[in-house]
């Protein structure tokens, strides 16, 4: 039978709304079964994996640790699951990572220490509990059960559900550290930083400028239009161009955080990626001034009809804006009912010509669309 204590506070880990995915190695899966058997896990728990084989944990990973039971180990499973319980969750407020890594005792003498790592990331960051364990003074379901407990302990404190003795011996020890995190993604969403940029390497910063091309749109799915068009941009205006994701579209639902990864899915890596809250041109050209807008014919009419804004003057307020931030705009051709309509097609307010340049059709064209694509994949 469950110790009522446990049980106690586990049903307020599961009151608390938090969503977790937990990464074991080597331990406290005891303590998943008892997450399971107090009523209301499936409000809690969005996935859990032990991970026994080293090529299991490579896949989690990336790569082979240089130590399984170590605190960079624990916080590396913790911080990948907490961004599988975005992704599963869509991106809810209260998603936890959470892991443990250990060594116990086993069927054969171990030579170094007893003990595990248990780490839970979160919004704010990470918290790492570092436990040794005396050897010799309990059996290996007493040591999974203690390695548990810490694991229910960290939960109950991430939830703000309570923590949970855990009756450590004289010669055992806790370590507590706490991480602060800067987590872009979640800032972005959450609307507290308008824009993060995303470089080929990897590397992401909050409110980032960027004076290049910018190639915006919704990408669902990146073809290889979008890429050629960013391609031949770039050779045109002789400055690299970045593709800008907007997470708040103006005529469309905000992106959530599993879609967005879905679309992140084959630009990461690649190319340079702008993601921000702006839906409309004159809203970003306040967060790139001096940058250069790519745009599709469809695009640059959308951007010139005076339904989308407000009073008479509306598309004139908005180009004289752009144009007050040094922005400016390339334009490329697209076929529409059988014509290929180009700049020239296109009805600009007087004294903003200036504002348009036109990418010529021997550069670039390309008569893929991303809602033909989308009807082809599936098999409308």
């Amino acid at each position: 039978m469950l110790d009522p204590t446990i049980a106690a506070l586990i049903a307020r880990i599961h009151a608390s709304n938090h969503k977790a995915v937990l990464e074991f190695a080597g331990a406290a899966s005891l303590g998943l079964a008892w997450l399971h058997a107090v009523a209301g896990s499936s409000r809690t728990l969005l996935e859990a994996t032990d991970r026994y084989s080293p090529p299991s944990m490579a896949a989690l990973l990336g790569q082979l640790p240089a130590r399984f039971v170590a605190r960079e180990t624990a916080e590396a499973m913790a911080e990948r699951a907490y961004w599988r319980a975005m992704t599963l969750s869509d991106g809810a407020p209260d998603c936890l990572g959470v892991s443990c890594t250990a060594t116990i005792a086993t069927d054969r003498i171990k030579k170094g220490d007893h003990g595990c790592w248990v780490a839970v990331r979160d919004s704010h960051g990470v918290t790492a509990y570092g436990m040794v364990i005396a050897k010799g003074t309990r059996d290996r379901f007493g040591e999974e059960a203690l390695v548990s407990r810490l694991l229910i302990h960290a939960l109950g404190l991430a939830t703000g559900a309570g923590e949970l003795a855990l009756d450590l011996l004289t010669d055992e020890s806790l370590d507590q550290i706490t991480t602060v995190a800067d987590d872009p993604f979640t800032r972005l969403l959450a609307g507290d930083v308008d824009t993060i940029m995303i470089s080929p390497e990897g590397e992401v910063t909050a409110n980032a400028g960027w004076a290049g091309g910018i190639l915006s749109g919704s990408f669902n799915p990146l073809h290889a239009g979008h890429e050629l068009l960013a391609q031949a941009a770039a050779v045109e205006l002789g400055r690299p161009v970045a593709f800008e994701l907007p997470v708040v579209n103006a005529d469309k639902p905000p992106l959530g955080f599993a879609e967005l990864e879905r679309r992140l899915l084959h630009l990461r890596g690649r190319y340079t990626i702008l993601l921000s809250r702006a839906p409309r041109f004159v809203d970003k050209a306040a967060l790139y001034p001096g940058c250069t807008f790519v745009l599709g014919h469809d695009t640059a009419a959308r951007l010139l009809d005076p339904r989308f804004y407000t009073g008479p003057n509306g598309v004139q307020a908005a180009l004289q804006a752009i144009r007050d931030k040094g922005c400016r705009f390339i334009v490329a051709g697209r076929e529409r009912d059988g014509v290929f309509r180009t700049l020239a097609d296109l009805t600009i307010p007087p004294g903003f010509a200036d504002l348009f340049s036109a990418l010529p059709e021997r550069i670039f064209r390309s008569d893929l669309s991303s809602s033909a694509i989308r009807a082809t994949m599936s098999g409308v």
